[in-house]
């Protein structure tokens, strides 16, 4: 037995080596550095992180401190400095890695292509070469550049002793060229095809804005504003609001604001980006006849879940942006208004604007409205999915509403009587969009979405005991197929195919006497389009020209619309461009009565009939130049405008024209002009726009009249000051009146009915608002942000009168002003985790 036992213990003592020896490697470096503190009486200084998972053998004890110093250098990924006052500081070395950058077709450098780690960037040079230090080996580099694909490397796969090429491929769905960076502030951008793009995520300011209202914010551009101060009334160079093609995602939407007007229903956290176009519109799209604001949300996946929860005084958001794998992510947004947990002084400014229409706020002086509450909220949803590198899926999700609800009450027979009255505004609307790249050439989309708007009132006339209901309602379907095709590098081909069906239907209903009228119709448009579009080689030239044809089943009706847009850069700091198009719809608004809808949302959408509601058509064309040079920017553009089929009822008359249905024509020429100078840390702008805007009525026999929304001169100057993570902007606005027509002095009433003056000869007063805020950025913790911002609105307090019109009571005239919103602050608060 006894040559057993020598084995067992030679096999313990081979085990038992091992096992020592192991040991030895696997001693923990914190721990090393705490004996090595002890023995030598020095200490060590470090990130833990840098340390974490280091094993090694303990140095030999015979060893001096310089001799441990290298020891420890040599075997591990770090480097110990050792300092005269016993302090021994432990860093992990910098790494080179470099590259260079070309194009996947062609195999061409990549110039001013932008390189990103955690904690530090550069830039390509004209060959693409591009060297950046890197701290950990396992940082990722983010590696972007303009027309092309975003990718992300990370180093600890590309350790390579000579540098490598790194190839970008080329992104068709990019955004169109730039021409002009920050055209007003930082974010905003003209583009070779004359339109105007807003990236959010590189906005910095504008005044009296402190979320990046989409809405609002294109009012900084010259040639647009809204007469009545609101953003579901805007005006595109004098046209009428319904006459802009409002999309979200590619979705025609019908509902533009909250607070019946007073925000945009479009939630700015997952809005990335606006599209403006005044003239010159891709023939793709349809309707729309002064201009098109496309909103849309970001189209790239999202490498890491992100999100942010924030209020105001007037709402609570959330933002949710989850990645559900590599090659999927949802991004969730919602509003709630406060109304249900508190009233602001913010809440009860907007609340008052609303409410101000004497129809609202009583009806005769026995009538008490009580218990007013109104409520809004707004939902977004956006799924990407990436089928293959060749296939890509979206769908989007949109729910919005807006209500008003309050109690009529009166004393009849001295018993105290009580009926509601409400008001709701909602859409609902999705889509699906599947885009498939067949090779570098060729790539094809394919979309569809259903848009749904409902407007409904309920009026209690309690001292008649009658409830009348009114119902605005819209169902819209489309879908579009398009090719696109690049010839060469130079020239692209889209053609396309479009189908519309829209649906709208009014009710009126009456229950005491009996009255019901419900009108409900359907029109269908196939459109065909196709767009060539040309770059120079040196990128100086550009254009687009393109044709859609329309067909409307109904009327059996045909149109052709040309469009066109030309930019030519010139003498290096100049720009021209002419821009032009033919458009048409089918769809407009109109008031019959100033006290539909209880006076606080008066229009309602209809279709056109071909007679007395024709479909409206539009032919515009516009030439304009730029300068650019040294940070000082110069941007003129004159402009025509002729848009015919209009109606009376569409325009807001509150004169002696509010009842007469006539169509006729609108004609516009005008002028924007932008002046702009950046700093450093400052960036001032003044912009001005002159107009000429008249009507002509077929069966109104004082035309040419200028038009409701005439403002003959608009400027704004504004300034921002950014400074680290703080913003500043102040602004001012102002325009002359809009015009009105008032009674004849002295000889006001005769028949029982307003005796008025020529259509539009008189004005308000010019509108005046000087506007301030101011964002703040602050690192809460290394996983959350937090922005806190207030703005002042009207910080003068100007009582601004944005529309007059006069009525008959009890024999006498009265005179009824809408006034804008008066002095309002509003405060924020944001965390972005």
């Amino acid at each position: 037995m006894r040559w057993k036992t020598r084995i067992v213990l030679f096999i313990y003592f081979v085990f038992g080596l091992s096992y020592h020896v192991m040991a030895q490697e696997k001693d923990s470096l914190s721990i090393i550095l705490k004996d090595l503190e002890n023995k030598y009486n020095v200490q060590f200084n470090y990130a833990p992180e840098n340390i974490e998972n280091v094993f090694i053998t303990s140095p030999e004890a015979s060893l001096t401190l310089s001799d441990v110093l290298l020891y420890l250098e040599n075997n591990t990924d770090l480097k110990f400095n050792d300092s005269e006052n016993g302090i021994v500081i432990i860093t992990k070395p910098l790494r080179l890695f470099c590259g260079y950058i070309k194009s996947k077709e062609g195999n061409l450098p990549i110039e001013q292509a932008t390189i990103q780690t955690k904690n530090s960037g550069t830039v390509s040079d004209e060959t693409g070469y591009f060297e950046i230090e890197v701290k950990n080996t396992n940082d990722r580099l983010i590696i972007r550049s303009l027309g092309y694909n975003t990718i992300n490397i990370f180093f600890e796969n590309n350790q390579k002793s000579t540098c490598r090429d790194i190839f970008l491929e080329q992104n068709i769905e990019s955004l169109s060229e730039v021409f002009l960076t920050n055209y007003i502030t930082t974010g905003i951008t003209k583009t070779n095809l004359g339109s105007y793009e807003i990236d959010f995520a590189k906005f910095d300011i504008l005044p009296g804005l402190i979320d990046t209202d989409v809405l609002q914010s294109i009012q900084a551009f010259p040639g647009i504003l809204s007469v009545d101060e609101t953003v579901s009334n805007i005006n595109i160079r004098g046209g009428s609001n319904d006459q802009n093609l409002i999309l979200w995602d590619g979705i025609k939407m019908y509902q533009s604001g909250h607070f019946f007007g007073l925000i945009s229903l479009y939630n700015p956290q997952i809005t990335k980006d606006v599209l403006l176009i005044k003239n010159g519109t891709n023939a793709s799209f349809t309707d729309g006849v002064s201009g098109t604001i496309s909103m849309n949300t970001d189209t790239k996946l999202n490498t890491k879940t992100t999100g942010s929860i924030g209020f105001n005084l007037i709402d609570l958001n959330g933002y949710l942006n989850l990645k559900i794998s590599d090659n999927s992510s949802v991004e969730i947004a919602a509003r709630k208004s406060l109304s249900d947990f508190t009233e602001t002084p913010t809440f009860n400014r907007y609340f008052e604007r609303i409410t101000q229409d004497p129809d609202f706020e009583n009806n005769t002086s026995n009538v008490l409205n009580t218990n007013e509450e109104f409520d809004f909220y707004d939902f977004s949803l956006r799924w990407l999915y990436e089928i293959s590198k060749k296939d890509k899926l979206r769908i989007n999700f949109i729910n919005a509403s807006n209500k008003l609800v309050f109690d009529e009450n009166t004393i009849i027979d001295d018993l105290e009587r009580s009926k509601e009255s409400k008001l709701t505004q909602n859409s609902i609307a999705g889509s699906v969009f599947y885009k498939r790249l067949w090779n570098e050439k060729l790539h094809t989309t394919f979309e569809f979405y259903e848009t749904d708007y409902k407007l409904q009132a309920t009026n209690a006339n309690i001292l008649e005991d009658q409830r009348y209901l009114q119902e605005n309602q819209i169902s819209e379907s489309s879908f579009k197929l398009q090719g696109n095709y690049k010839i060469n590098k130079s020239i692209k081909l889209n053609l396309g195919y479009q189908f519309v069906e829209t649906e709208i239907t009014n009710l009126d209903d009456v229950d005491n006497p009996v009255y019901r009228l419900l009108i409900s119709e359907v029109l269908r448009t196939n459109g065909i389009f196709s767009e060539l579009s040309y770059s120079s080689p040196n990128n100086q030239t550009h254009i687009n020209f393109g044709v859609r044809y329309n067909y409307i089943n109904k009327f059996k009706k045909s149109l052709i619309e040309p469009r066109l847009s030309f930019t030519h850069g010139f003498w290096n700091h100049f720009t021209i461009e002419i821009l032009g198009e033919f458009k048409s719809q089918n769809t407009s608004q109109i008031i019959n009565f100033q006290n539909d809808f209880l006076g606080v949302e008066k229009r309602r959408w209809q279709l056109s009939n071909n007679n007395t509601i024709p479909i409206i058509q539009s032919k515009k064309g516009s030439f304009g130049i730029n300068y650019s040079k040294n940070n000082y920017l110069i941007s003129s553009e004159f402009y025509y405008k002729f848009v015919k089929g209009i109606t009376t009822q569409s325009q807001g008359f509150t004169d002696q024209f509010q009842f007469e249905k006539s169509s006729g024509t609108n004609t516009v020429y005008g002028l924007d002009l932008l002046l702009r100078k950046s700093f450093p840390n400052y960036n001032i702008w003044l912009s001005y726009s002159y107009m000429d805007n008249n009507y002509s009525f077929n069966s109104i026999n004082q035309n040419p009249f200028p038009s409701n929304y005439d403002t003959t001169h608009a400027a704004t100057f504004g300034s921002s000051y950014i400074k680290g993570d703080f913003k500043f902007s102040l602004g001012l606005n102002w325009h002359t009146g809009k015009p009105i027509t008032e009674p004849v002095e002295g000889n006001e009433i005769v028949n029982n009915e307003i005796n008025y003056q020529s259509t539009n000869s008189s004005r308000l007063d010019s509108y005046y608002r000087v506007d301030v805020s101011a964002l703040y950025m602050i690192d809460i913790n290394r996983k959350i942000k937090g922005q806190f911002g207030g703005s002042l609105w009207n910080v003068l307090g100007t009582e601004n009168v944005i529309n007059k019109y006069y009525t008959i009571d009890n024999g006498s005239v009265i005179e009824t002003n809408e006034m804008s919103l008066n002095f309002t602050p509003n405060l924020s608060a944001r965390f972005i985790f």
